[in-house]
C-alpha cells in the first residue's frame, strides 16, 4: 500500500521524502483545505514536483475547497498549472471545479469532503472522471470490507492524524459560529473548544487522533490503495516520524529502530490515540485535553520542587522536556538534568501532577538528518482560463414555500401554508405520503445525511438527496431534489436535478451571482436551526452543549444512531421573501425538523401574513434571545 505523507510547508519535503513516503500531499496558496499551513507558491510547487519525482516520490495537491463562482476561471487555470508541472493528482471536492476539469490532464482524485462513503459513491467516482476516493473517516472496517473489494477505482484511507468530529465534508460549526470555513479551508476548530452539559463539562467534541497501525494487514488484504496520514499542520519531524514509522511497518520492519521511531512520534506531537472507527465501535472523544501534550510518562507526587523519574510509567532520558500538568491546566515545564531527582525550577505546591515528554533531544538529531528546506524553484507559467457561461432568465414568480418535518403532527400544521414537504424517509414516510396526497400538495422524502451501505433508495416518488451516491442510485425517481449537504457552491454545479438546495455558506450576493448563470431551480435555506454537524460518535446522546460563551446547541440522537448539533439560534430570512423572488430563487427552505406543530404554524403565519405581532410571538417560541441571519449577509 501506498504511505501518503502530509507536507504542510517547503520545511516538510525532505522530512516526508528521506522518511520513506512513497507520496506526498501538498497545497498552492489557494483553494487548499489548510488555508494556515505555510503551503507553496507555483515557483516552490514546481520544485516540489521535481524534488519529489527525484527520489520516485509521487505529488498529489489538494485543490479541495469550495470555489465561488468568481474563483473558478483561476482554480481551472491552477490545475492546468499542476498538470503542466507534471503533479501526480489533484484532490478536489466542489462537485462544479471537476466538471470543469474534465479535458484538463491529470489523475483527479475524490476529498474526503466530497463525501464519498459508500460502493455507490465509488461508481459514480468512476462514471465521472475520478481515479481515487478518499474515503471517509466515519467508515467502520466491516463497512470497508463491504465496499472497499467491489470498488471501481483507487480507495485512500486515513491511518494516522488528527479526526473531525462531524462526518466528512458536513461540517458547518466553524463558519456558522465565527465565520471561518472547514469547506474553505478555514476552519477555527470548534470541536476543541470546552462544553458543558447537564451532566458533564470538557472537550466534548474533541477527537483523539487516529492511530490505525494495527489495523494495515486488514487493509491491504480488502484491497485499499493508499494509506493517508494527516498532518499538514504539524512539524517536519512529525512528518518524518509519521512516515518514516507507518513505511516500516508496511515493509514489516522491527526492532530497536522501529520502538525509538515509535516512541519518538509519540513525543513530537501527542492529543491522545484511538483507533476511530476501524476498531470497536467506541467513541473517539478524548475529553480531559485537546491540544498537543507530548507523550504521557506517568503520574507522580512532587514535594519540596523535587520529582523522582522512578514514579514515571515510562523512562526518561537526560534533556527530556517534560511538561506538569494539574487536570487540564499547565502549571510549566523544564528539561531534564538529573535522573535521580529532578530539581523543578520554579515554585510548584507540593502534590500529585500528571507528566508528559514534550521534548526529546534525539529529534534534533533527526531534523539535522532531513535538512532545512530544498531550493524550490520553477518557471511555468499559469495559462489563463476562460470559461463559458450562459446568463439565466428567471420569472419573477412567488418564492414557494418547503416544510422540512419528521413527525406527522407537524406536518399537518405546515401543510396550509406548504408547497411542498420534505419528509424524513426514516420515519412515518407512507402515512405522510397519504395525508399529502388527500391535500393535494407534493411530498418528497428526505434521505439520510449518512448511508455506508446505500440502503434507503427511492425511485417511485419525489426524493431529496444528499450525496453523489444517492444521486446516483435513485436516477429513477419522480423527480430528484439535493438537499444544501450537497455543497452546491457556484452555477457550475453539475448534478441534474429539478432543484437544488444552495450552500448555506453563500451570501446574497453570491447567490446572485449564481441564479444569474444556473439553469435548475434553486432553494435558499430561510428558517430553522441549521444542522452544524452529524457525528457517528456513541458516546453523544440527546442533550444541550453550552459553549464558554454560555451559547446553547441542542443536540439529539436520530432512530439509526447519529446525533445532529443544530445551532444555538434560528435562522430568519423569512423577511427577505420578495428579495428571494427578484433573485429568481424559487423556494425556501423552513426547517421544523423536531419542532412542535406550533412552532410551524406559527412560520407558515409569518410567511403568508407577516406582522409584528407574529414576529415577537415566533421569537418567544424560539427562545425569545434573538434569531440570525445566518451567512446570509457576510458569507465566508
Amino acid at each position: 500500500m501506498e504511505i501518503l505523507t502530509p507536507v504542510g510547508s517547503p520545511d516538510s519535503l525532505p522530512a516526508a521524502v528521506k522518511a520513506g513516503a512513497d507520496a506526498i500531499y501538498l497545497a498552492g496558496k489557494s483553494y487548499g483545505a489548510r488555508a494556515f499551513a505555510g503551503n507553496f507558491s507555483d515557483k516552490e510547487l514546481e520544485g516540489a514536483v521535481g524534488y519529489a519525482h527525484d527520489s520516485g516520490v509521487k505529488v498529489h495537491v489538494t485543490v479541495n475547497t469550495l470555489v465561488k463562482d468568481a474563483e473558478m476561471e483561476d482554480a481551472v487555470s491552477f490545475v492546468r498549472f499542476l498538470a503542466d508541472i507534471d503533479a501526480d493528482a489533484v484532490i478536489v471536492q466542489d462537485l462544479g471545479l471537476l466538471k470543469q476539469l474534465s479535458s484538463v490532464d491529470i489523475k483527479k482524485h475524490a476529498s474526503t469532503q466530497m463525501q464519498i462513503h459508500s460502493l455507490e459513491g465509488l461508481r459514480w467516482c468512476s462514471e465521472n472522471g475520478l481515479d481515487r476516493a478518499v474515503l471517509a473517516r466515519e467508515l467502520t472496517m466491516e463497512e470497508l470490507e463491504k465496499i472497499v473489494p467491489e470498488s471501481p477505482v483507487e480507495t485512500e484511507v486515513f491511518i494516522q492524524g488528527a479526526l473531525c468530529y462531524c462526518v466528512s465534508g458536513g461540517c458547518l460549526m466553524s463558519s456558522h459560529i465565527g465565520g471561518r470555513s472547514g469547506n474553505r479551508g478555514s476552519c477555527a476548530q470548534p470541536c476543541r473548544k470546552k462544553y458543558s452539559t447537564d451532566e458533564k463539562e470538557g472537550y466534548l467534541l474533541s477527537c483523539a487522533d487516529l492511530f490505525g497501525m494495527g489495523y494495515m494487514d486488514r487493509l491491504r488484504e480488502i484491497g485499499v490503495d493508499s494509506l493517508k496520514i494527516e498532518g499538514r499542520m504539524r512539524s517536519p519531524a512529525y512528518s518524518y516520524l509519521a512516515t518514516k514509522a507507518y513505511s516500516m511497518a508496511e515493509k514489516k520492519e522491527t526492532g530497536k529502530e522501529f520502538d525509538d521511531t515509535m516512541e519518538l512520534l509519540k513525543t513530537v506531537f501527542n492529543r491522545g490515540t484511538c483507533s476511530g472507527y476501524l476498531g470497536e465501535f467506541v467513541s473517539p472523544v478524548q475529553p480531559l485535553f485537546a491540544d498537543n501534550r507530548g507523550f504521557f510518562v506517568g503520574n507522580a507526587d512532587i514535594k519540596g520542587r523535587k520529582l523522582s523519574p522512578s514514579q514515571l510509567d515510562e523512562k526518561i532520558g537526560l534533556k527530556d522536556g517534560l511538561s506538569i500538568f494539574d487536570g487540564d491546566k499547565k502549571i510549566g515545564g523544564f528539561k531534564v538534568t538529573d535522573l535521580n531527582s529532578a530539581q523543578i525550577p520554579f515554585k510548584i505546591r507540593d502534590g500529585r501532577y500528571s507528566i508528559y515528554r514534550t521534548y526529546d533531544p534525539r529529534i534534533d538529531e533527526i531534523k539535522n538528518g532531513f535538512g532545512p528546506a530544498p531550493k524550490l524553484e520553477g518557471t511555468t507559467k499559469r495559462r489563463p482560463v476562460r470559461l463559458k457561461r450562459e446568463s439565466v432568465r428567471k420569472p419573477e414568480e412567488r418564492t414557494q414555500l418547503s416544510f422540512y418535518v419528521s413527525s406527522i403532527k407537524t406536518l399537518e400544521a405546515a401543510l396550509p401554508y406548504a408547497d411542498r414537504i420534505y419528509y424524513d424517509a426514516t420515519g412515518r414516510i407512507d402515512e405522510a405520503r397519504e395525508i399529502c396526497r388527500a391535500a393535494g400538495k407534493e411530498i418528497v422524502s428526505l434521505l439520510p445525511r449518512f448511508d455506508p451501505l446505500d440502503e434507503f433508495v427511492e425511485t417511485a416518488h419525489p426524493v431529496m438527496v444528499n450525496t453523489v451516491a444517492q444521486y446516483r442510485v435513485c436516477k429513477g425517481a419522480e423527480r430528484i431534489y439535493g438537499s444544501s449537504v450537497l455543497n452546491a457552491f457556484n452555477s457550475y454545479f453539475p448534478l441534474k436535478l429539478y432543484q437544488t438546495t444552495l450552500s448555506t455558506e453563500l451570501s446574497k450576493g453570491e447567490i446572485s451571482e449564481l441564479a444569474a448563470h444556473y439553469p435548475v431551480r434553486t432553494e435558499v435555506m430561510a428558517f430553522g436551526r441549521a444542522e452544524l454537524m452529524i457525528t457517528r460518535d456513541p458516546g453523544m446522546s440527546d442533550c444541550t452543549l453550552k459553549d464558554e460563551t454560555d451559547a446553547s446547541f441542542p443536540v439529539y440522537k436520530d432512530r439509526r444512531g447519529y446525533s445532529h448539533i443544530l445551532n444555538s439560534a434560528d435562522l430568519n430570512l423569512l423577511d427577505r421573501m420578495d428579495e428571494f423572488r427578484r433573485l429568481g430563487v424559487a423556494s425556501a427552505g423552513l426547517d421544523l425538523r423536531k419542532r412542535p406543530a406550533a412552532v410551524a404554524k406559527t412560520v407558515g403565519e409569518m410567511c403568508v401574513s407577516p406582522s409584528e405581532k407574529t414576529r415577537e410571538k415566533l421569537l418567544k417560541m424560539c427562545g425569545g434571545s434573538g434569531f440570525t441571519k445566518g451567512l446570509y449577509q457576510r458569507g465566508v
